[in-house]
């Protein structure tokens, strides 16, 4: 099977232009917002408290919400929207910079009211949440949607970026349930947490059936190479962003819901909650797995690199949030030994990204960039798409 004729010609534009000019900015760059913004948000929930730790996470914070500002500027302003909308590959993170948003506003309402103070924390997480809801939404519906009727596929196509675009609804459940105690009480209240609620159950059965064809690609065929491999964290986050709003949303049910529905909200969070934790610990050790596997052949260094950070940090919420409902000591104990994993994890990430753009005039050569390197680009879209 052969690539859509629209998407050969924009990648080929895209190929020429990148020779006369700095590459143009991929959306796959947000997740530099993602994975910034949940080491911010992974220490405001950590189970234990620490010196330094929420001052740190507030700078933290603040670096995420600029970087969100400038890439979102210059996304804007190259005018590139329709080029990636065509490219199978670029399409697949059009979920990034709707999690970037959610990430950021979640931190401005934990984080940021000591900075902007409690009225402004709480506009800006409302802005942020509502402008990521409804992008998140319109990727979910409209990615597959080209992938059906625009993009075509080889047996061996799916790859964890596939999960990108239909994860938005779980973070949003996840977030929204910090600003449901927010919503007017009445009606106003209820109709925010059960859609939450819904959100929630269109992105946790969406993840199940990528996550089935990511697996059964796995199985099936070769085992992915370059980078392409961090992809494959992604299931960790799509399971975790389940757990944690499951948390979040049954904190939030009081004075939303009668007695008898609350009581089930913390029973779902608790019970499925750790049902869906161990799912993701199984695909964290799989991920891990390749990871090493591939590391010992070289990982060139790619924008994909993010895709370990996110989920990590998703994790370790999900974690918090079971530790918290449970009071469980070696629950709290792995939710700090994951952060601090976490935090060494982004920390080597973001020197890399830095070291990059420091030694191109672009951004660092991505997956789906012709002038990548072949390990890069042949893992992404010579193996990805036929």
């Amino acid at each position: 099977m052969k690539p859509h004729s629209g998407t050969t010609r924009a990648v080929v534009r895209q190929a020429k232009a990148s020779k006369r000019a700095r590459p143009p900015l991929g959306p796959s760059w947000f997740a530099a917002v993602m994975g910034t913004g949940i080491v911010a948000v992974a220490a405001a929930t950590l189970p234990r408290r620490f010196p330094g730790l929420r001052d740190a996470a507030t700078l933290i914070w603040l670096a995420a919400a600029l970087l969100l500002v400038v890439l979102a500027v210059r996304y804007v302003r190259q005018g590139t929207l329709r080029v990636h909308a065509a490219d199978p590959i670029q399409t697949q993170f059009f979920g990034a910079p709707p999690i970037a948003m959610l990430t950021v506003g979640a931190g401005a309402l934990l984080l940021g009211r000591r900075v902007i103070g409690a009225s402004a924390a709480l506009d800006v997480d409302w802005v942020l949440w509502s402008l990521g809801t409804v992008l998140g939404l319109a990727t979910t519906c409209t990615v597959p949607y080209l992938m059906v009727t625009r993009h075509r596929f080889a047996p061996d196509a799916a790859f964890g970026g596939w999960l990108l675009p239909v994860v938005p609804p779980l973070v949003s459940a996840a977030t929204g349930a910090l600003l449901i105690p927010h919503a007017p009480a009445g009606q106003p209240r209820t109709a925010m947490l059960l859609g939450c609620y819904a959100m929630l159950g269109l992105g946790s059965v969406t993840v199940l059936l990528v996550l089935a064809m990511v697996y059964s690609r796995l199985v099936h065929h070769e085992a992915p190479t370059g980078a392409v491999v961090p992809t494959v964290w992604i299931g960790v986050g799509a399971l975790a962003q389940s757990v944690t709003a499951l948390g979040a949303l049954a904190t939030a049910a009081p004075g939303a819901l009668p007695a008898p529905y609350v009581r089930g909200t913390a029973v779902a969070a608790l019970l499925g909650g750790l049902g869906v934790w161990g799912f993701a610990l199984l695909w964290l050790v799989l991920a891990t797995a390749l990871t090493v596997r591939e590391i010992r052949k070289g990982l060139p260094f790619a924008p994909t690199w993010w895709s370990f950070i996110f989920p990590l940090g998703a994790y370790v919420t999900a974690t918090s949030a079971l530790a918290t409902r449970t009071g469980s000591q070696p629950l709290i104990w792995t939710a700090v030994a994951l952060y601090t994993l976490l935090v060494a994890g982004w920390a080597v990430v973001v020197w890399h990204s830095l070291r990059h753009a420091a030694g191109n005039t672009g951004r660092p050569p991505g997956p789906a960039d012709p002038e990548a390197p072949d390990e890069a680009r042949e893992a992404v879209t010579a193996s990805q798409v036929a």
